[in-house]
């Protein structure tokens, strides 16, 4: 039976996690049907293991000690070799991967037919949430700075954002047929993420029903108010602490579940003076991908940004409202205050950013 590689490549902030769940919740059913998503381990979740196979492929430590997902990836070349049907591997860090890793990747697929998957959104919705995202992850930078370095192409993020670049790069060794650009459905809500998934399956090459259990992961952004409150924070505890895997867990799981932060202030959103660049870039992208003669599954006019009424007002995240800040760190008080008491805390990490929060707060 010939086997089939969906490499699902990014973009990160495209609802990757979404479908990367659900994927790996009903791995059952798909497998009823010839559709692998597979681990490394019997008990592993997919998705973790696959998260490790591509650090170890693009040569990355981000979760974990250095070393820590070495072999990763072989151990999954070799599983996915013993498997027939439709085998899909997802990760968004594998989209702005360099020509040797990429490389590497063909050849170790060699012998499978693979089609390369990358879903987009406007540009305008994803830098903002990518600039969420890295504060999330430790980092401290201004929204501003984030957008001026962004422009000039340099975070990671705006790597794996290059529609052309990035497609360009990893369709080298694959037809133009095989290479399937995933357009994120511009309406927000519950729907979006139905549509998302029905246009990933089509991608995919599987019936939506195959995976009746619906994804658990949750995401939800930030405001502005809520951003600032960890970007401080990161500032606080500095970059070596905020790498610590403890850290990473701690903050990631209680922004993904909602547990931090029990209000939401203004939304991020783009700074009105960047629209121009953005929408620039965007049709650059538009006219590379008519001309290129991958599949589009969507409709390409979702990928241009939605400028705000000249009228609205715009919430800027790099000066917040005092008030607004002391509302979202309190919120993070107590919820952090309530996870030091609760779970074990050996680094202190807890209990540091606590103790950070009511300095912060004092008068």
């Amino acid at each position: 039976m010939t086997r089939v590689v969906h490499l699902h490549i990014g973009a990160p902030k495209t609802g990757t996690t979404y479908i990367q769940t659900r994927l790996g919740r009903n791995t059952k059913t798909l497998a009823e049907h010839g559709v692998h998503f597979p681990s490394t381990g019997r008990l592993a979740r997919p998705e973790l293991s696959q998260f490790r196979a591509a650090l170890d492929l693009t040569e990355q430590d981000w979760g974990g000690a250095p070393g820590h997902a070495d072999g990763a990836w072989d151990a999954l070349m070799r599983r996915v070799r013993r498997l027939d049907g439709n085998v899909i591997i997802s990760h968004e860090i594998l989209a702005p991967a360099r020509a040797r890793m990429i490389e590497r990747a063909m050849h170790d697929l060699a012998g499978s037919e693979v089609h390369i998957v990358y879903s987009a959104r406007d540009l305008a919705r994803q830098l903002a949430a990518a600039w969420q995202e890295s504060v999330k992850q430790g980092r401290a930078w201004t929204f501003r700075k984030f957008l001026r370095r962004s422009r000039m192409g340099k975070p990671f993020m705006m790597q794996a954002f290059d529609i052309p670049d990035v497609l360009s790069s990893w369709g080298v060794a694959v037809p133009p047929e095989r290479i399937h650009l995933v357009v994120v459905p511009a309406q927000a809500g519950g729907s979006s993420a139905d549509d998302l998934w029905v246009r990933m399956c089509r991608a995919l090459d599987i019936d939506p029903a195959w995976a009746p259990l619906d994804s658990d992961a949750t995401n939800a952004s930030l405001g502005v108010a809520e951003t600032q409150v960890l970007r401080h924070l990161n500032q606080e505890l500095g970059r070596k602490v905020a790498r610590e895997g403890e850290y990473d867990d701690l903050l990631r799981r209680m922004v993904a579940d909602g547990s931090l932060f029990h209000h939401r202030s203004a939304p991020v959103t783009l700074r009105p003076d960047n629209y121009d660049w953005v929408e620039e870039r965007t049709e650059r992208s538009l006219e590379w991908i008519r001309a290129s003669g991958i599949d589009v599954v969507g409709d390409l006019d979702e990928l241009r940004p939605r400028r705000p009424d000249p009228d609205a007002r715009w919430h800027n995240p790099d000066r917040v409202k005092k008030q607004a800040i002391t509302r979202a760190a309190v919120s993070a008080l107590s919820s952090m205050t309530a996870e030091a008491a609760r779970r074990p805390d050996p680094h202190g990490l807890a209990v540091r950013a606590t103790r950070e929060l009511k300095r912060r707060l004092e008068p």
